[in-house]
């Protein structure tokens, strides 16, 4: 495992892990559960996260970047135990022109979710050992660790006040 381009956080919210892949399995919550503030919205009308190879369509920004679209592909679904999406910049967007033929993606967040006494822990990984092309692997990481404890701030946030 190359930990060097891998990033976790973890924490424990008082919610059940049924709650917690409810609350992460729907992209219209996404954007308030960005710990680094980047995304803005869903792209259309996007259903719950139901399988593997599903697709939604995120509305971004970056101040280094500005406004883009990242297209996710879930690449984990065990409900209530897993979760997780692989982004690439969308090819029809501003940003894929100007990164110039750059292959923009590779890259993964998970989700991990285990049962424990007072709620779940869940423990958010950010990867980025599948880049392939060396000028996008450049730009890595683009979450920090604290943006990624911060996502599990807001995740128990949401929880609390109701899925």
């Amino acid at each position: 495992m190359d930990t060097d381009k891998k990033l976790r956080a973890s924490a424990v919210v008082a919610a059940p892990a049924d709650a917690v892949f409810a609350l992460l399995s729907d992209p219209h919550r996404h954007a308030e559960l960005d710990g680094a503030e980047s995304i803005r919205g869903v792209e259309g009308d996007t259903p719950p996260i139901s399988g593997i190879g599903q697709v939604f369509t995120m509305n971004m920004h970056a101040d280094d970047l500005g406004d883009y679209r990242m297209v996710n592909s879930v690449s984990a679904h065990v409900p209530g135990a897993r979760i997780g999406w692989a982004p690439k910049v969308d090819p029809t967007c501003e940003l894929a022109g100007k990164l110039d033929g750059m292959e923009a993606s590779g890259h993964t967040f998970t989700y991990d979710l285990r049962e424990v006494d007072g709620g779940t822990e869940v423990t958010s990984t950010y990867d980025w050992t599948g880049v392939k092309d060396p000028q996008f692997e450049q730009m890595f990481p683009r979450v920090s660790e604290e943006q990624l404890a911060g996502s599990l701030d807001r995740i128990a946030a949401a929880t609390r006040s109701g899925v």
